[in-house]
């Protein structure tokens, strides 16, 4: 079996990558952009790279040739605007949805984001049926969802819904790793929202498990580590663990000042045209909880979460050390 991975040099993408090439019986396809990092991916078996991006129709339809599935990890999350977002996590899906219906490809795992799901509004785990996005990055993921699974009479269409992802290889958590290490752990509005987080290797091997899974086609998973949700104070206060140290300047940011910051950094953004993450629709959601709860991935896909977040946060630290990211 050949199985295209899209953002392959990524950070999903790039532990699909790895755990699929340790079989036999796979090879893969990596689509990556002509400028990404892929020394790690050189060094897997069994791994093809494919050059191109998803918002280029040409370029995907050649990465489809003589394929058998599609794990589809590529996706922006964070841009200069959200017509942006929409180019690639909408219309960049459309075109391997189209690409594969051409070359009649089987199985198609669409990996989304809890963020399309929306925060909770009562501190318990959101329903799968609920579609309230709060950011411009949930919303194009969302819609990204619906172009997916508008085919599923035509492919087998699984979407996963992840929480926060983290652990090695991972650039967006890693600030806070580094806030802590640095001495400072701001939390926000006394670092009450809760999240539901998953560790990147067992993240991938739900992505595994949903390609081969006898599933109704059209499914929809979350993907959490399959422990209790955890408050922004309490995952920081891991880390501080991990590393060893405690954080020298602990502080609550109010969620006036973090509004207020957030306008500053989204003005920045627009006036320079570059991309940032802190938006005030992203601030917005920090205050509150997003949350999920997998059991019914664990049932339905046959797949177990190996690493609980305690023992992850751990095991990143001692990455981030080694590979000198700390």
């Amino acid at each position: 079996m050949r199985v295209l991975v899209t953002g392959g040099s990524g950070f999903l993408g790039s532990w699909v990558c790895e755990l699929l090439s340790k079989r036999k019986d796979v090879e893969v396809r990596a689509l990556v952009r002509p400028t990404s990092k892929t020394k790690h991916l050189q060094s897997l078996e069994r791994v093809e790279l494919a050059e191109g991006s998803v918002e280029d129709s040409r370029a995907v339809d050649e990465a489809c040739r003589s394929v058998d599935a599609i794990i589809h990890c590529a996706g922006l999350v964070k841009a200069r605007n959200e017509d942006e977002l929409i180019r690639v996590n909408v219309e960049g899906t459309r075109n391997l949805v189209e690409a594969a219906k051409k070359h009649a490809i089987k199985r198609f795992v669409h990996v989304s984001t809890l963020e399309a799901s929306g925060p909770s509004d009562d501190r318990k785990p959101v329903p799968i049926s609920q579609a309230k996005p709060c950011t411009a990055y949930g919303r194009s993921k969302l819609a990204g969802e619906r172009v997916a699974l508008a085919a599923k009479d035509d492919l087998h269409v699984v979407v996963l819904r992840p929480g926060a992802i983290y652990g090695p290889r991972d650039v967006e958590i890693l600030d806070a790793f580094k806030s802590v290490n640095r001495g400072l752990m701001p939390t926000i509005d006394g670092g009450r929202a809760l999240g539901s987080f998953v560790w990147g290797p067992d993240c991938a091997a739900a992505c595994i498990r949903a390609l081969e899974a006898d599933v109704p086609s059209g499914s929809i998973y979350f993907v959490d580590d399959g422990g209790p949700p955890v408050t922004q104070r309490d995952f920081l206060e891991m880390i501080e663990t991990a590393l060893g140290r405690r954080a020298l300047v602990r502080m609550s940011l109010p969620k006036g000042l973090l509004k207020t910051v957030a306008f500053g950094v989204e003005a920045f953004g627009k006036a320079s045209g570059k991309a940032v993450m802190l938006t005030r629709e992203k601030a917005d959601m920090l205050l509150r909880d997003l949350i999920c709860e997998s059991s019914a991935t664990r049932r339905e896909l046959g797949w177990e979460p190996e690493v609980a977040i305690q023992e992850g946060v751990k095991r990143a630290v001692e990455w981030y050390r080694a590979n000198g990211w700390l």
